[in-house]
C-alpha cells in the first residue's frame, strides 16, 4: 500500500506551472463582496452580481451541502515529513469532511509541492493553502534559506527593506502554491520575557512596528499572496506562551488603544487580507471568565469588525493551543469561535466534530444559517481572489533554487543596515592593521570554523582563531582566559548558537557567560552577539559590543566587515535590552578612530623662563627614591605656561625590574579620583544649575532620607566637614574568621547573582551593594568634629552625580571630559580597555583579596563597589592628566571648548573653610604655608594652588600664580601596601615640586 501511494503521488505531477494571480488583493473593498454587516443584520438578502467572481462563488456554494459549507471555514494541519499515515489522514479529511484548506508545517519544498498538487487533485472544492512563515518558507521547510526575523528588520530605518522582505515572502508562497502566509507579526513587544512573540515582533515602538508591518503586507500582497496581521488585539506584553496556557493582559482600554491596537489600525487602513485573533484574556475588552479573545464577541465583532471597521478575513489562532483548548475541545472551540465573529477556524481539535458543534449551535438559534453562509461565501470570494477558480499545479523543476534565489542578497542588505554598534568605549572598532598588538577572535557557542572566524582571518591574517563550544565545562574557562590574556592584547568575541527564547537564559551556558564576562572585564574586547538581542542583558557592561540579531553566514560576514571598518554601523536597537541600552541605542555614524590627543608642546625649560640644570635635580630625587625603596618607578610631568618642560619616566613596575615604566604606563590614581572625576562632575552639574551646594544629601538621594545623613549639606561634604567617619573597612565583615572571603558572598566567577568584580577570580554578590550603603548610613556622625578627611564624603558625592545624571559616574565623566579632551588612558576599570602590560600593579595584598592587584582598584572599598566609586577607582597616565590640569589652568577651557565656567573654578579652587585648608573638593596649601614647619604641598606653592594626592603614591597640583602644573604618578604601595611610608618621609613629591619653583627662580 505504501509503495502504491508513493508511486501514485510521483506520477501525478509531470508538468504544469503556477498560474499568475493578477488580481490585486483588496478584501476590504465593500464593492467587491458587499459589506460584512453586523451579525444581527445578517439576514439581509445577498445581491447577486453578474460578474465572474460572483458566478464562481455562487456555483461552488450551490455544489456544497450544509455540512460541506461549514467545513469550508476549517483549516487543518499538514506536514510533508510525516509519511503515508499522515497523508491518508489529510486525504480522509479532504474527501470525507470537505475541509476548506490546509496549513503546512515542517517538511521539504519538493515534498510539500507534490503533496499540495495531490491534495488539490482529490478535493471537490479548491483548497486554500496557508503556511506560518514569518521569516519565509525556511521557517518550516528544509533546504530553504530563512530571511531575518522581524526584530532585525525593526533595527533598520529603511522601510523598503521590509517591503522587499514581504515581496520575497510573497514570491516564495506563489512558487509553492501557497495563498496565505500568516505574517507579519504586528505585536508591539514591550515585554523582554515574552516567551512566544519576542523577536518575531518588529520591536517595542508602535510606530516602527506599524511602519515595517504595513510595508511587509504591501510587499506580500503585491505578489498576490494574502498577508495576515497577528495576533489581535496584541500579544506583545505577555510572559505566558499561549501555546501552553492563556496569557492575561491587564491593561485599560485606553492603554490598549494607545499602544497595542495602533499597528492593527494601520494594517487595516493598508488593506491587509486577514487578521489572526490571539488566545488572550483581556478583561478591559471582555471580562467573561474562561473567554480568550479568540472566542470573544466583544473582541472580534464589536471591536475589530464594528469599531475598527475591518471587512477582511478574520481567522483564529490555532484552536489546538492550550490558551483555548484547556477550556473547550471536541469541536466546541470552533462553534464558539464562529459565534464570536471569526470567519475561518484554524486547527480545531476535530474537523468532523467542529461541523457537528456548529450545527448544534444553529439548532439552538445561537447563530443562523444566513450568518454561516455569509462567512462561507466570504471565504469562497477569498479563494477566487487567490486564483483558485483555475487549476493550480506546482512545477517542481528547479523549485528549491527558485525559493532561495533572492534571500541571500536581501539578508546581506538587511544585515548591512541593521548591525548595531551599542558601545565602543575602548575604541577597538574599527580594527585595522594599526591596532596594536596581537589580536585573537573566539567564537563562543560555535562548533565549527564559521563564517565570522573565516572573514576576520581574511581581513587580518595574523589574528588567531579559537572556538569555545556550549558543551565545554566551567573549569576550562580560567585556562582559556589566562591564555588569551597572556598571548594577546585584544580579543574579538562572537556569541553564537544560543536559543531565540528567553527561557533558561537563552540556553547560554554558565561557562559561556562566565568566559565572555571575564574576558570583557579583564582585557580589551569587542563582543558581537549573534541572535536575539535580548540576550545582551547578560553583557550590558561590555566596553564594546555589537548587536547582530541573526547568526547566519551573511550576518557573520557583515559583522566582521563592520569590526574592521569596511561597513559603517547603521542600526539602532528596536527594543530595550537593559538600562544601559534602551530602545533606540546605536552609534550610527562611522565609528571614529580613538580620539586624537592634542599634543601638548614640549619645550626647553629656558623657553618659558626655567633653568634646565636645576630641573635635572628631579632626576636625582627620582633615582634616590627608587634606590631607597620608596617606590619602584614613576612618571613625572611638569608644565609652565601651557608647555611641557619636564616629562620623564623612571624605574619599573616592581623592584624585580622586569617591566620598565613608559609614558604609556597607567597608574591607579587612588584619591586623585576625588578631584579628577567626582569634583569635575560636581562642578559641571553646578554650572548647569542641576546641583545646589547648599542642598542636602537627602535632596538628591532618596535612600538617604530618614537617616541622620539626609541633612548633610553638599558644601560641607565637599569640604570633609560634614561629620562622617574617615573610612569604613567594608571588607572585614565579609571574611570568615577575618581571613578568607565568605563563599556565600563571593564567587570565583561572575554570574547573574555575583557580578561585582572585586579582583581576579573574586566576584561579590550584586545585592551586597545595598549593604555597603547601609553601613555608611549606620556609621557614626559627629557634626561638631570639624574637618576630618573622609572617603565616605566622596562615595556620597559619586552617588549624587549618578542620581542627577542618570548615568554611572564612569560613563558620565568619560563622556563629559575625558573623551572630548582626548584623554585616552584616563578612566575607571582599565582592564576593559588596556592590556595588563600597560597597567602598573599596586599591592600584593594579604588582608582581603590575597593576590597581586593589577588593573583592579587598590582601594578595597572601591573594589567592593565594582571599581567605580566617588573616592577611588580612576586610572591614568601623566600625559592625559596634564591635559585635564591645563584645561583647569586655562579657566575651564581647552582647544576652544569651555568645560567649566571660570567663576565656578575660582569658587571651587579657593579656600572655602574656616577650619581647614580645603577648597570645594580640592586640596590646597596650608594657609600659613610659608611659616609651617612641614609645608604642603611644597614651600613655594602660592595660596592659589589646588590639587590632590593619592594613597598609591600620586599627586596632581596646579598653581595659577606661577602658571605651573606638576604631576607625579607612582605605585609606592607595591609590593607591601601602605606600610611603606618612605615616599612621605623622604618628602619626594614635595622636593620635586619645590625644584620647579627653584628652576623658575634661577631662570629669571
Amino acid at each position: 500500500m505504501k509503495q502504491l501511494l508513493i508511486l501514485g503521488l510521483s506520477g501525478l505531477f509531470l508538468a504544469g506551472s503556477v498560474p499568475g494571480v493578477s488580481t490585486r488583493i483588496n478584501p476590504s473593498n465593500p464593492d467587491k463582496k458587499g459589506p460584512d454587516k453586523p451579525l444581527q443584520e445578517s439576514k439581509t438578502r445577498v445581491v447577486k452580481r453578474e460578474n465572474p467572481e460572483d458566478h464562481w462563488v455562487d456555483s461552488v456554494f450551490a455544489s456544497l451541502n450544509s455540512e460541506e459549507r461549514i467545513a469550508q471555514l476549517i483549516m487543518i494541519r499538514a506536514h510533508s515529513n510525516l509519511g503515508p499515515d499522515h497523508v491518508k489522514k489529510i486525504v480522509d479529511d479532504i474527501r470525507e469532511n470537505k475541509v476548506g484548506g490546509l496549513i503546512f508545517f515542517q517538511g521539504g519544498p519538493v515534498r510539500q509541492a507534490l503533496l499540495t498538487n495531490y491534495y488539490q487533485s482529490v478535493s471537490q472544492t479548491p483548497l486554500m493553502i496557508a503556511i506560518d512563515g514569518e521569516w519565509g518558507l525556511g521557517m518550516r521547510l528544509d533546504s530553504v534559506i530563512s530571511l531575518p526575523r522581524n526584530l532585525m528588520i525593526g533595527a533598520v530605518k529603511d522601510s523598503t527593506l521590509a517591503y522587499d522582505a514581504g515581496k520575497i515572502l510573497g514570491q516564495q508562497c506563489r512558487r509553492m502554491g501557497i495563498h496565505m502566509d500568516y505574517a507579519p507579526d504586528m505585536d508591539v513587544n514591550n515585554n523582554p520575557n515574552n516567551p512566544v512573540i519576542n523577536d518575531r515582533s518588529f520591536g517595542q515602538d508602535k510606530y516602527q512596528v506599524a511602519r515595517m508591518g504595513v510595508q511587509t503586507i504591501k510587499g506580500m500582497q503585491d505578489q498576490g499572496v494574502w498577508a495576515c496581521a497577528k495576533h489581535f488585539p496584541g500579544h506583545g506584553d505577555t510572559d505566558v506562551d499561549s501555546h501552553l496556557d492563556m496569557p492575561t493582559i491587564r491593561k485599560t482600554r485606553a492603554q490598549l488603544d494607545s499602544l497595542e491596537l495602533y499597528p492593527f489600525r494601520q494594517a487595516i487602513a493598508a488593506g491587509v487580507g486577514s487578521i489572526m485573533i490571539a488566545h488572550l484574556y483581556v478583561p478591559a475588552i471582555d471580562s467573561t471568565p474562561n473567554t480568550p479573545t479568540s472566542i470573544s464577541y466583544n473582541t472580534i465583532t464589536k471591536l475589530l469588525k464594528q469599531e475598527l471597521g475591518y471587512k477582511g478575513i478574520v481567522i483564529t489562532d490555532a484552536l489546538e493551543m492550550k490558551g483555548i483548548a484547556k477550556f473547550y475541545t471536541g469541536g466546541e472551540e470552533s462553534a464558539k469561535s464562529l459565534l464570536a465573529g471569526n470567519d475561518m477556524l484554524m486547527l480545531p481539535s476535530t474537523a468532523e466534530g467542529s461541523v457537528d458543534a456548529i450545527k448544534r449551535a444553529i439548532r439552538k438559534d445561537l447563530i443562523t444559517w444566513d450568518e454561516v453562509n455569509l462567512r462561507v461565501k466570504k471565504v469562497l470570494h477569498a479563494k477566487y481572489q487567490m486564483g483558485l477558480n483555475k487549476p493550480q499545479v506546482i512545477d517542481t523543476t528547479n523549485l528549491t533554487n527558485d525559493l532561495n534565489a533572492a534571500t541571500d542578497s536581501l539578508t546581506k542588505r538587511i544585515s548591512e543596515k541593521a548591525l548595531t554598534l551599542l558601545k565602543n568605549d575602548n575604541h577597538l572598532i574599527p580594527f585595522n592593521e594599526h591596532t596594536p598588538g596581537k589580536v585573537a577572535v573566539i567564537a563562543v557557542g560555535a562548533d565549527v570554523n564559521n563564517a565570522f572566524l573565516q572573514t576576520i582571518k581574511a581581513l587580518r591574517p595574523d589574528a588567531a582563531t579559537y572556538i569555545f563550544t556550549a558543551r565545554q565545562p566551567e573549569n576550562q574557562v580560567g585556562q582559556v582566559v589566562e591564555r588569551l590574556k597572556r598571548d594577546y592584547q585584544a580579543v574579538i568575541i562572537g556569541l553564537h548558537n544560543y536559543s531565540r527564547r528567553p527561557a533558561n537564559n537563552f540556553n547560554i551556558s554558565t561557562a559561556e557567560r562566565l568566559l565572555i564576562q571575564q574576558l570583557q572585564q579583564e582585557m580589551p574586547t569587542a563582543t558581537v552577539v549573534f541572535g536575539n538581542p535580548y540576550a545582551i542583558q547578560y553583557f550590558c557592561d561590555a566596553p564594546t559590543i555589537v548587536a547582530a540579531y541573526e547568526d547566519d553566514d551573511n550576518t557573520q560576514r557583515e559583522a566582521a566587515r563592520l569590526l574592521f571598518g569596511q561597513l559603517p554601523p547603521m542600526g539602532t536597537l528596536p527594543v530595550t535590552v537593559c538600562p544601559n541600552f534602551p530602545y533606540g541605542t546605536g552609534i550610527v555614524a562611522p565609528p571614529p578612530a580613538p580620539p586624537v590627543q592634542l599634543e601638548l608642546q614640549h619645550v626647553k625649560p629656558e623657553a618659558v623662563g626655567m633653568n634646565s640644570q636645576v630641573l635635572q635635580h628631579i632626576d636625582v630625587l627620582a633615582n634616590e627614591m627608587i634606590r631607597k625603596g620608596a617606590a619602584p618607578g614613576c612618571q613625572i610631568l611638569a608644565m609652565k605656561n601651557g608647555k611641557i618642560v619636564y616629562d620623564k619616566n623612571f624605574g619599573a613596575y616592581d623592584y624585580g625590574k622586569r617591566e620598565a615604566v613608559t609614558s604609556q604606563s597607567i597608574y591607579d590614581l587612588a584619591s586623585v579620583t576625588k578631584v579628577c572625576a567626582t569634583t569635575m562632575s560636581i562642578m559641571h552639574l553646578y554650572d548647569e544649575g542641576k546641583l545646589n551646594l547648599d542642598a542636602t544629601l537627602g535632596d538628591y538621594l532618596p535612600w538617604v532620607k530618614g537617616s541622620n545623613k539626609a541633612g548633610l549639606r553638599i558644601r560641607d561634604v565637599l569640604l570633609h566637614q560634614a561629620g562622617l567617619v574617615p573610612f569604613i573597612a567594608f571588607y572585614k565583615e565579609t571574611l570568615i574568621g577575618g581571613v578568607v572571603p565568605d563563599t556565600a558572598l563571593y564567587h570565583s566567577y561572575a554570574d547573574s547573582l555575583y557580578s561585582v568584580r572585586v579582583a581576579e577570580h573574586l566576584y561579590l554578590k550584586s545585592s551586597y551593594t545595598d549593604t555597603l550603603f547601609k553601613r555608611i548610613l549606620e556609621s557614626p556622625l559627629k557634626p561638631q568634629q570639624g574637618y576630618v578627611y573622609s572617603d565616605n564624603d566622596f562615595i556620597f558625592l559619586g552617588e549624587v552625580v549618578e542620581q542627577i545624571t542618570g548615568k554611572k559616574l564612569n560613563h558620565y565623566v568619560r563622556e563629559t571630559f575625558y573623551e572630548p579632551l582626548g584623554m585616552s588612558t584616563t578612566g575607571f576599570k582599565p582592564r576593559e580597555r588596556f592590556s595588563l602590560a600597560q597597567l602598573a600593579p599596586t599591592e600584593n595584598e594579604r588582608i582581603f583579596r590575597m593576590q597581586w592587584i593589577r588593573g583592579d582598584v587598590h582601594d578595597p572599598g572601591a573594589a567592593m563597589f565594582g571599581g567605580v566609586a566617588g573616592h577611588a577607582g580612576l586610572f591614568s597616565n601623566a600625559e592625559d592628566l596634564a591635559i585635564l590640569m591645563q584645561m583647569l589652568l586655562n579657566g575651564g577651557s581647552y582647544n576652544g571648548k569651555q568645560y567649566i565656567k571660570p567663576e565656578t573654578l575660582q569658587l571651587f579652587t579657593g579656600y572655602n573653610s574656616n577650619v581647614s585648608r580645603r577648597g570645594l573638593g580640592f586640596d590646597k596649601p596650608e594657609k600659613d604655608n610659608g611659616k609651617h614647619g612641614d609645608p604642603y604641598p611644597c614651600k613655594s606653592a602660592s595660596p592659589l594652588t589646588y590639587g590632590h594626592t593619592g594613597f598609591t603614591g600620586t599627586c596632581i597640583w596646579v598653581d595659577p600664580q606661577s602658571n605651573l602644573v606638576f604631576i607625579f604618578l607612582s605605585n609606592r604601595v607595591c609590593p607591601a601596601g601602605g606600610d611603606n611610608k618612605k615616599l612621605g618621609s623622604m618628602h619626594v613629591r614635595e622636593n620635586m615640586m619645590e625644584t620647579l619653583y627653584e628652576a623658575i627662580e634661577k631662570g629669571k
